[in-house]
């Protein structure tokens, strides 16, 4: 790995920030880090200042794609970005030898645009998936239809522990705001790919809880399809999407038809989204609620 090639660590902080102070003493003082506080929280502030990071205020919750472009903009200051970028969630939790390693994997090959990380619930040790296909109107018919599972490509990684090349962040460019939250690191990933730009997971001890940052379900829920439609849309165009959403609705009927209780009563609310739309059942439940906070 030549030894110009540094790395930074990225963290887009939101709500509270005890969550991000056990990330950043798992993580140790090695790597320069640089907080983007989407919650405007003093106490966020504290919490950088104290672990010797560059404590960044958004201003509003701008969402994670826009916070994670907020810090390359300051990192590249008017330039090009110089490091290699790491996207720490405040909800995993890695040290530094296991960042190492992933910065290793990454200037192993020259085409490896990004590193994902093996990981495990904390807790119970179980793995989490890491790996993922990218979604597409087929795959969703293979789930509609129970065989979801079969399907085990490698197309991207999750974007809990994220290490960005920074040559690949100047070609393929920043997150794409539009995602407000999920499916940023998709996209991302899906344009390096189409680029001709390879993705890979380093196997390294690092621990994630799910949603740990999510905040409300049923907001965290919208935000998901909401994203998934985008996603769709940008991708595999109207046909896609309008085919994609046929399988999600169809997938959720026979789900209902089959199972019982609280199970069959989210494939139920899973339809009405998907027969609304979720770009306009997300715009509905921000109504109600205000917007985003």
């Amino acid at each position: 790995m030549p030894a110009e090639i540094g790395l930074h660590v990225i963290a887009v902080a939101y709500g509270d920030p005890t969550l991000l102070d056990g990330a950043l003493e798992e993580l140790g003082p090695d790597y320069p880090v640089m907080i983007v506080d989407n919650s405007s929280l003093a106490e966020t502030r504290d919490v950088a200042e104290r672990h010797g990071a560059r404590y960044l205020d958004a201003g509003g919750n701008v969402g994670f794609g826009a916070g994670v472009n907020i810090a390359l903009r300051a990192l590249a200051d008017g330039g090009a970005i110089r490091d290699d970028v790491l996207l720490l969630n405040p909800d995993a939790r890695i040290r530094a030898a296991g960042v190492r390693r992933m910065h290793e994997v990454l200037r192993s090959d020259p085409r490896i645009a990004a590193v994902g990380a093996t990981q495990t619930e904390p807790g119970t040790g179980a793995p989490v998936r890491v790996w993922w296909p990218f979604p597409t109107p087929w795959r969703a018919w293979l789930e509609a239809i129970g065989l979801g599972v079969l399907d085990r490509a490698h197309d991207f990684a999750i974007g809990s522990l994220l290490l960005l090349r920074a040559e690949a962040i100047q070609q393929v460019g920043h997150f794409d705001e539009r995602f407000f939250l999920y499916a940023e690191e998709t996209d991302w990933q899906k344009r390096a790919t189409d680029a001709g730009w390879r993705i890979a997971i380093a196997d390294v001890e690092a621990t994630h809880v799910g949603a740990g940052t999510g905040g409300d379900s049923d907001r965290r829920e919208a935000l998901f399809f909401a994203s998934t439609e985008r996603f769709q849309r940008k991708h595999h165009g109207t046909l896609g999407w309008q085919v994609f959403r046929a399988a999600m609705v169809s997938g959720a009927t026979l789900r209902m038809l089959v199972l019982r209780g609280e199970k069959a009563d989210r494939a139920r609310r899973r339809r009405d989204i998907f027969r609304t739309g979720p770009v306009a059942h997300l715009e509905s439940l921000l109504a109600r609620e205000g917007g985003l906070s």
